[in-house]
């Protein structure tokens, strides 16, 4: 699907963003409201295309009628289009999303900061979706 390439380059761009903040450590940041807002967003944008792609793909392919964000995910580890162990911490990932758009005046900023240390996770998601994508012939899908 040219809409899942554009969707992973999207993604690849927010990576590239949220590897900014790894430069800092949680007391710098954590005076700098702005910043907060910034590492918010950019998170929460990740983790979303990660979810639009996973629902996208597990529709696109008629994997399955997942109840929940999560559920996408799981489909695709089930089905051998992401690794499973990988489809289970990004299935815990939409936890945060979840936190982020529901419970936004209650955030803990110090967990969303050490959710940077999943960004690897998140790469992971991207180069085996577009493997897999490549692999079955849907590249230009």
């Amino acid at each position: 699907m040219d809409s899942l390439r554009s969707r992973l380059k999207e993604l690849e761009d927010a990576l590239g963003e949220l590897e900014s903040f790894r430069r800092q450590t949680f007391a710098e940041l954590e005076g700098r409201r702005r910043e907060r807002w910034a590492l918010r967003y950019g998170m929460l944008e990740a983790i979303q295309i990660v979810i639009d792609v996973a629902c996208a793909v597990v529709s696109h392919e008629n994997l399955g009628h997942p109840k929940s964000y999560a559920e996408c995910l799981r489909i695709l580890g089930r089905e051998g289009r992401l690794d499973e162990a990988l489809a289970g911490r990004l299935a815990r990932a939409v936890g945060l999303r979840n936190v982020l758009i529901h419970d936004y005046l209650d955030v803990n900023d110090r967990l969303v900061f050490e959710a940077l240390e999943n960004l690897d996770d998140l790469r992971a998601f991207a180069a085996q979706i577009a493997r897999t994508d490549t692999d079955s012939g849907n590249a230009s899908t």
